[in-house]
């Protein structure tokens, strides 16, 4: 009976051991990047979640519950409106699109990813990545085409233009 009781209580502490519980709690922070996601508090913001572009206008915020900048998200959206999404995360401030053909150049495609950085609204905040597909005539095939940095460029200043709107368009609203 002895040797069933050792037995039982063996396996009851591999049982807790594999748990977590057997070791007691923790009050260690594993690494820097965990570190720092507690050192920048909650998602929600003093305030909850708001996806306006009325919040901490002074601190480039522009809205306390993303946690990217507002008006950069904003204008993102607002600038390739007219591609289809595949994905949109505004707290990683990810846009993936899907694929889009203009009707003036049925053999070409393009696809974008857009990056927004951080919660401030500056010219390095913002990543665009623009990809382009052509397809040879009656070919079902399509093949990859080098972008030109100019290309990349002017979508990234069309969005910074229409995000500093956004944001003296919510300056001069009287709250």
């Amino acid at each position: 009976m002895t040797v069933r009781r050792l037995g039982i209580l063996v396996l009851a502490l591999a049982v807790l051991a594999g748990c977590g519980l057997a070791s007691g709690p923790s009050n260690e922070i594993p690494d820097q990047q965990e570190r720092d996601r507690r050192s920048e508090g909650s998602i929600f913001g003093e305030d909850g979640i708001t996806f306006g572009l009325g919040g901490k206008t002074g601190e480039g915020g522009g809205g306390s519950g993303l946690g990217v900048n507002g008006f950069l998200w904003r204008a993102s959206l607002d600038t390739i409106s007219f591609f289809p999404l595949s994905q949109a995360d505004p707290f990683g401030g990810v846009i993936i699109t899907d694929w889009y053909t203009p009707p003036e150049t049925p053999n070409s495609r393009f696809k974008l990813n857009v990056f927004i950085l951080g919660r401030q609204l500056r010219a390095d905040g913002l990543r665009v990545s623009v990809f382009q597909q052509e397809r040879r005539q009656n070919s079902p095939v399509w093949e990859d085409v080098p972008v030109s940095n100019d290309t990349v460029r002017s979508l990234e200043n069309a969005i910074l233009a229409k995000a500093r709107e956004l944001r003296v368009a919510a300056i001069a609203q009287p709250e």
